[in-house]
């Protein structure tokens, strides 16, 4: 099973040597076992990749990320559907009942605003109990959009003189750089699972290949929103450009553990046990069966 990411910031040769990732720098040779690799994030203008190893990872089933010349996420590439029952899966996706859906997105939402509430509890906020007592009120399809309400709660008190669409914020740029890699995780589970990454449950966008990995992805937010407070630190520096450090910390998103039913995993596993649960869920229309990560520790 897949179990770790790589992260390349500086020039960097990438080709495939018996059955593993050969990475060729001008400090030497490193090789990883392709069944060991889950996600690659192509943060420099500097690498070349061969055709062989592309195929073969996507064979394997890795999810690349690659970014642009701010070292913003700005791609993402998966690997063609496998799973055994991808035609079951996508009619699945397609025949659900709207009121299932609700459910679900009820289910997603809640389950992201007690996440949102234990990160505040962690770092001792107040109101924590707050966030809680609004998620009460999510109904399905959360048509009140209590999710919005609950984020303009969450985010004035998570970081000081904050503004979350504020583009020159560095905690933004380090928050986005970290969501880019988790939807890619998520979106490569989804895949794996045989859906229709495009058709989701409350996000529609009509241009948006990964609609459902948007869905799915946002109970993992918090967990970056830690990692972001963490990796921050006392820095004063707010506006400016990503440094190296940040861009390693949030490249190692999918690592960072969570609570589940079956005990502490990773989000990487989180988010292969959780596209297994939507599929269970859907095909027994019981969004219980929706298995999605706990925050109960600071990442």
């Amino acid at each position: 099973m897949a179990w770790r990411g790589l992260h390349l910031t500086q020039a960097a040769r990438l080709s495939l040597a018996d059955s593993q990732i050969c990475v060729k720098q001008d400090a030497g040779e490193v090789r990883l076992a392709l069944e060991d690799v889950a996600w690659i994030v192509i943060d420099t203008p500097q690498a070349t990749l061969s055709s062989a190893l592309m195929s073969a990872c996507m064979e394997a089933g890795i999810a690349f990320v690659f970014t642009d010349e701010r070292h913003t996420p700005s791609g993402l590439s998966l690997p063609f559907h496998r799973h055994h029952r991808q035609g079951a899966i996508a009619k699945l996706q397609i025949d659900a009942k709207d009121g299932v859906k609700k459910r679900l997105w009820q289910t997603i939402v809640r389950r992201k605003i007690h996440n949102q509430a234990a990160l505040l509890s962690i770092l001792d906020r107040e109101n924590a109990e707050t966030l809680k007592e609004i998620a009460r009120h999510v109904e399905p399809g959360d048509p009140g959009n209590v999710e919005a309400r609950a984020a303009r709660f969450y985010w004035g008190r998570l970081f000081a003189d904050f503004v979350r669409d504020d583009d020159s914020d560095r905690r933004n740029k380090m928050l986005n750089y970290g969501y880019a890699v988790v939807r890619a995780g998520v979106a490569r589970a989804l895949v794996a699972s045989g859906f229709l990454p495009a058709f989701g449950l409350k996000h529609d966008g009509a241009a948006n290949a990964f609609n459902l990995a948007d869905d799915l992805v946002e109970p993992f937010r918090p967990f970056v929103d830690g990692l972001t407070w963490k990796t921050f630190g006392d820095s004063t520096e707010r506006n400016g450009d990503l440094t190296l450090e940040d861009r390693r910390a949030m490249a190692g998103a999918l690592l960072l553990n969570c609570k589940t039913d079956d005990g502490e995993v990773s989000l990487l596993v989180a988010a292969e046990m959780a596209a297994v649960g939507l599929s269970r869920a859907l095909e027994f229309e019981k969004p219980a069966f929706l298995q999605l990560p706990e925050l109960e520790h600071c990442p």
